[in-house]
C-alpha cells in the first residue's frame, strides 16, 4: 500500500509542477489579443511563440511523468529504497543453458529482488518483482561462520 501512495504522491507532485509552470506561461501573455477580426481570447494556436512555450511545458510534464514511472519501477515494494546491485544474468549465446538475458536488483535490506527482462519479444512484460523472508541473509551468514562454532 505505501508503494502505490508513494507513487500517487509523486504523480500529484508532478502534475503541481506542471499545472504551475502552464500557468506561468499563461500569466506571461496577456490574455487576449486585438486583431481586425476581433480579440482573439485563447491565444493557443492562434499565437505561435505562446503556443510553442505550451507545447514546451507539456513536453516537460511528459518528460517529468516518465521519470516518475521509471523511478517507481525501481524501488523496493517494502520500504520504498533504490533496488541496488544489479546482477546480469543469463546469454543469448548459450541460452539454452543459461536462459534468457535478465538483470536482476536487490533490495539493500533483503525485502526482495526484481527481474527485468533485457529484451521483450512478445511485447511489453511486467518485471518479476520476488518477496522474500524476513532474513534474507541468514544463508549468507551460514557461509561466513567457520564450521564447529
Amino acid at each position: 500500500m505505501r508503494y502505490w501512495l508513494y507513487l500517487a504522491a509523486k504523480l500529484i507532485i508532478a502534475a503541481a509542477v506542471v499545472l504551475g509552470l502552464e500557468t506561468g506561461a499563461r500569466n506571461l501573455f496577456p490574455a487576449y489579443e486585438l486583431t481586425p477580426f476581433g480579440p482573439i481570447t485563447n491565444l493557443f494556436l492562434h499565437d505561435m511563440f505562446y503556443t510553442f512555450v505550451v507545447f514546451g511545458v507539456w513536453l516537460v510534464g511528459a518528460g517529468l511523468f516518465y521519470l516518475v514511472i521509471w523511478d517507481q519501477r525501481r524501488r523496493c515494494r517494502t520500504c520504498l529504497r533504490r533496488l541496488m546491485m544489479p546482477v546480469n544474468s543469463g546469454s543469448w549465446g548459450n541460452m539454452l543453458r543459461l536462459g534468457r538475458p535478465t538483470t536482476e536488483y536487490i533490495c539493500p535490506f533483503g525485502h526482495g529482488t526484481l527481474q527485468i527482462d533485457e529484451l521483450q519479444i512478445t511485447g511489453k512484460n511486467s518485471p518479476y518483482w520476488q518477496p522474500h523472508g524476513d532474513n534474507i541473509w541468514k544463508e549468507l551468514e551460514s557461509y561466513h561462520h567457520p564450521a564447529g562454532k
